[in-house]
């Protein structure tokens, strides 16, 4: 950044109209970000993040705090808020798409469960983002790093950092890969219970067999993508699609659990409604 360096070469000298002591503190965050590159080399590679402009990569890890220490910096809170309304978007549209017999009330719910900041926190301390972040020195002294809040701020700025740097399908693929096992756990309801246990629990009770599985991949290892079959007794009663094996399979069997449900009922209904009219004959 063209204003991080002027203020690096000057010898440590604070800007025209700065208050005292705020040359030292620009040396000083001008020195951070130098130091960082690596960390966020490291960080753009765990992300697949084929970085095309940097300074979004910097802008999206510099905290409002290392901005008031370095003249002409600008910090991540306008990509949070572009990143937060891709991430809405991604999961919606996921959600929306994958589960068409939730309600709007439950799609919601789900949404709300893996779209907070806990949970972005949670991503951004699995992929070690604190240590690529800049920071002032204060705020860097008091465990900025490990802040949920600052973590979360810059696990969203750097999602709208990617969908500038490279569009809509890297910013999308991010998002699934990040929190695509954890909107299939919260949609399959309370409890944490997933489909495939149920699906086969119904199978096992009902019908006295066992669902089978057929999973397909294709794509690159960093963008693989899953499809996956499951059947009973050799009819195919669901289909599902994903971005882990898991993930597929979880969406085959709600497929499956929801349609065996429904026709079991129905063949309940109908198995009663033949009883009474047997009685009324």
């Amino acid at each position: 950044m063209a204003a991080v360096a002027s203020g690096s070469t000057s010898g440590g000298a604070a800007p025209a109209g700065a208050p005292a002591g705020a040359g030292s503190a620009v040396g000083r965050s001008s020195t951070e970000g130098t130091e960082r590159t690596a960390e966020r080399a490291a960080l753009a590679s765990r992300l697949d993040w084929d970085v095309e402009d940097a300074e979004l990569l910097l802008r999206a890890l510099s905290h409002r705090s290392w901005c008031a220490e370095t003249a002409g910096a600008l910090s991540n809170e306008r990509l949070e808020f572009l990143g937060d309304a891709v991430l809405g978007l991604v999961v919606t549209d996921h959600l929306f798409l994958t589960y068409p017999s939730l309600p709007e009330g439950e799609l919601a719910k789900v949404r709300a469960s893996v779209v907070n900041s806990a949970v972005l926190a949670e991503l951004a301390t699995e992929l070690d983002i604190g240590d690529a972040i800049l920071l002032g020195k204060g705020e860097g002294q008091s465990g900025g790093r490990e802040k949920p809040s600052i973590l979360a701020d810059a696990m969203e700025a750097l999602i709208g950092a990617i969908y500038l740097d490279r569009g809509w399908q890297a910013a999308s693929n991010l998002v699934m890969r990040l929190l695509g096992e954890r909107m299939v756990e919260a949609a399959a309801g309370p409890g944490g219970q997933d489909y495939k246990t149920r699906l086969q629990e119904l199978c096992a009770r009902q019908l006295d067999q066992l669902p089978h599985y057929q999973v397909s991949d294709e794509g690159p290892d960093h963008a693989k993508m899953f499809d996956a079959l499951v059947s009973v007794g050799g009819t195919i009663f669901g289909s599902g699609h994903g971005r882990s094996k898991k993930q597929a399979e979880q969406a085959a069997a709600r497929v499956a659990w929801e349609r065996l449900t429904k026709e079991l009922l129905a063949d309940r209904a109908l198995g009663h409604a033949s009883e009474d009219a047997g009685r009324g004959a």
